[in-house]
């Protein structure tokens, strides 16, 4: 299998910016859902005090008329820029298409510089930074209404229920310890657990001394620093493998840093469609598009997947710890920035007849995985054009189970 298609979503739930290469780090592609977009809600009581709604797209369709593109920063002092073009539909029946207009962001801005704001997502809290009446009013003006353009910055937030791996697959301080001795790519941790076994031994070893000839001063001075070092070493590194844990944290995606999406299964989608449609695989915002899987929705079963060119030293690993049940945003259709009519606006319907296969999910169909990068990882590059090998595969399917979002 390899690599098809990758994207990101600068700004969420607008269209996404197709990439031919992408950074991995634990929190998701560079760049990746970095902005979101509130609207502003006025108090009913008239007091003039407003609160603030996350924008999604199921909920405001017309976010798909928003287009992405990054401008990569191309020195230290050059912070990047992200564009955003507006496309509006025709007006009543005319075919002719609207002016767009445009507005750039810088891609990395100076928090320092912004108001915080608090921003509350699927129950998992943040901090964000509102980037402004320059920013806010060009949106408002495209929108129709106010809203408030959000800056993640350097925040992130927590990955509930048990999606995050270290969550699925919690470590003993023992277990950690006999990693460390067996795993090559830890290899500095090797060290302190082998001296802390030498130290062991040899405290046995001069321990039958003294049961022989009793503590005598040669031996008191050779045994407390062993002991001590010993000690120490021991308690130092249990803390370590009980408290360095990594921690998996997201940004403004909704549940994982990585979607996991297959030709295969977009193949399934678009023959449940009259014949000359075809599903727009963006619909399922995935970060990473792989082709070549034998059969449609083997997917559900991934549990990690080796990524890289050739699969060498070089190459990481996802972990794919559960499923993404879909909602509304997959009628939307993204020329109109409303929800779709005819066939192709009951997608989220034809797959409800067979990808209910989720129990923490009754109720709402399964299409692709989320995914969280091994640590070790960061940093690499992955490519359009890379190999895909499964390294893990369940028997069972998982259970997703992120608070108010199954059913």
């Amino acid at each position: 299998m390899k690599v098809s298609q990758l994207y990101v979503y600068p700004i969420k739930s607008l269209r996404p910016t197709t990439i031919t290469e992408g950074i991995l780090t634990t929190r998701g592609f560079q760049y990746d859902r970095h902005f979101m977009l509130l609207k502003v809600i006025p108090a009913e009581d008239g007091s003039g005090t407003t609160t603030l709604k996350n924008m999604h797209v199921p909920h405001f369709p017309e976010m798909a008329l928003f287009h992405t593109d990054i401008e990569y920063p191309q020195t230290e002092k050059d912070s990047g820029k992200l564009i955003i073009t507006h496309h509006p539909p025709p007006l009543g029946s005319a075919s002719k298409p609207r002016e767009t207009s445009r507005l750039e962001i810088p891609l990395q801005p100076n928090p320092k510089t912004l108001n915080p704001l608090k921003v509350m997502m699927h129950q998992s809290p943040t901090t964000g930074y509102n980037m402004g009446a320059e920013y806010n009013d060009w949106f408002s003006a495209c929108f129709g209404y106010p809203v408030v353009l959000a800056y993640l910055g350097p925040n992130s937030r927590e990955v509930l229920g048990t999606l995050a791996p270290a969550k699925k697959d919690k470590k003993t301080a023992l277990h950690t310890i006999r990693e460390s001795l067996t795993n090559p790519d830890r290899k500095w941790e090797r060290v302190l657990p082998i001296l802390i076994v030498a130290s062991a031994i040899n405290i046995l070893l001069q321990g039958g001394t003294i049961v022989r000839d009793g503590i005598t001063p040669q031996t008191a001075r050779t045994l407390t620093p062993t002991l001590l070092f010993t000690a120490s070493a021991a308690v130092l590194y249990y803390f370590y493998a009980l408290y360095t844990q990594h921690e998996d944290r997201i940004t403004f995606a909704d549940c994982a840093p990585y979607l996991v999406i297959s030709e295969t299964s977009v193949d399934n989608v678009s023959a449940r469609l009259p014949d000359g449609e075809k599903m727009d695989r963006t619909k399922f915002r995935p970060n990473v598009v792989v082709s070549g899987a034998g059969e449609a929705f083997e997917e559900d079963f991934w549990g990690a997947l080796t990524v890289g060119n050739g699969l060498g030293h070089e190459s990481s690993k996802l972990l794919l710890t559960g499923n993404c049940v879909r909602c509304q945003s997959l009628n939307v259709d993204y020329e109109t920035g409303k929800m779709g009519t005819g066939e192709s606006g009951a997608v989220l319907k034809k797959l409800m007849k067979d990808r209910r296969v989720d129990s923490g999910a009754k109720f709402s169909p399964v299409f692709g995985r989320y995914a969280f990068l091994e640590p070790k990882g960061e940093g690499n590059s992955l490519r359009v054009g890379d190999e895909i090998a499964v390294a893990e595969k369940g028997t069972s399917r998982s259970i997703f189970d992120w608070p108010g979002m199954t059913n």
